[in-house]
């Protein structure tokens, strides 16, 4: 037998029989929520869309019958949706291209999965709530103060409206092992840290709370394999990271973590005036999935020197970081 027919018997055999179908996989969360898949015994795909050849499916989410199609083709037990327009700057100025994308494709994914019983967990985010009495459950009323806030909602609704054994999980800001540090609202501050020689003016009204997605990813992946055993498993979840900081105080841990100075980092306590209003503080309470035994935090010091490393520019910070 050609060595080649051999090889693919082989892969067949050790291919897993859990299917799951990722949207998104080319961005920050949805390259994680794919790998935390894929190392765990989960059969994973990934679609995307500008970004996704050759590694993932090209799929546009708002072509209804491209979704159907590999939805039917591939048959998967559960779809992580991570796809959407996450920037709320962004969405302000281009509302209805946001709207499609994190509503409309939602509700369409929403009916697709139903259609072939996959259970699908909407990535939706704290900017849900005003951010005025924290901590917030899952059972507490939403009033988004921006635009992408209330696309993200309108998500979760056509979501549930069109399947209702879908869960939403809710999750505040992420980092990670970025590709550029623009990816994420976290690292995108390194610069201003890494260049002392000029002041930088540091947001420090509203409290945050960092969270890997690492961490997120494997919530995700804990919950499918506890919906698979437990079809009660449903309905909206909150994950966060428990450290809270403001982006001055993330800031500073940066500086922190790899031994830079940080006098030059300037605290502003004033409301931010500039772009699209956000919540005070809408700290999740993640009780809910914590009774449920689901979790993990990675120590925020910890996962953003292993994310911000390779951006290090002065490389003789490198040797006493890590040795």
């Amino acid at each position: 037998m050609p060595k080649m027919l051999v090889e693919m018997e082989q892969e067949d055999v050790d291919i897993p029989s859990r299917r799951v179908l990722i949207t998104g996989a080319t961005g920050l969360l949805g390259r994680a929520v794919f790998k935390e898949f894929n190392e765990n015994n989960w059969n994973a795909v990934g679609c995307g869309y500008r970004r996704a050849q050759p590694k993932f499916e090209q799929i546009n989410l708002l072509d209804s019958i491209a979704v159907h199609d590999i939805i039917h083709d591939f048959q998967p037990h559960v779809i992580v949706h991570c796809a959407a327009e996450r920037r709320p700057d962004v969405v302000e100025s281009q509302p209805d291209a946001a709207s499609q994308l994190n509503v409309a494709a939602s509700g369409n994914l929403a009916k697709e999965a139903a259609g072939v019983g996959a259970f699908l967990i909407y990535i939706s985010t704290d900017y849900v709530f005003d951010g005025t009495s924290p901590p917030y459950k899952e059972t507490d009323v939403p009033n988004p103060l921006n635009l992408y806030g209330k696309t993200k909602l309108e998500g979760e609704k056509a979501v549930l409206e069109n399947n209702e054994d879908a869960a939403v999980l809710r999750i505040p800001v992420l980092y990670g092992e970025v590709e550029r540090l623009e990816e994420s609202a976290v690292t995108v501050m390194f610069d201003k840290v890494q260049f002392s020689n000029k002041s930088a003016n540091m947001d420090h009204w509203q409290q945050r709370f960092p969270t890997n997605v690492k961490d997120v990813a494997t919530v995700c992946r804990q919950l499918a394999e506890k919906r698979m055993l437990d079809p009660s498993v449903k309905g909206t979840f909150h994950w966060s990271g428990n450290e809270q900081m403001t982006k001055y105080e993330m800031a500073c841990a940066i500086a922190d973590a790899f031994n830079l100075p940080s006098s030059h980092l300037r605290p502003i306590t004033d409301c931010p005036v500039v772009g699209a209003l956000r919540p005070r503080n809408a700290q999740l309470d993640c009780s809910k999935l914590e009774m449920l035994g689901i979790g993990q935090r990675t120590p925020f010091r910890a996962g953003i020197k292993e994310s911000l490393w390779p951006f290090l520019v002065d490389k003789r910070w490198r040797q006493t970081v890590f040795h």
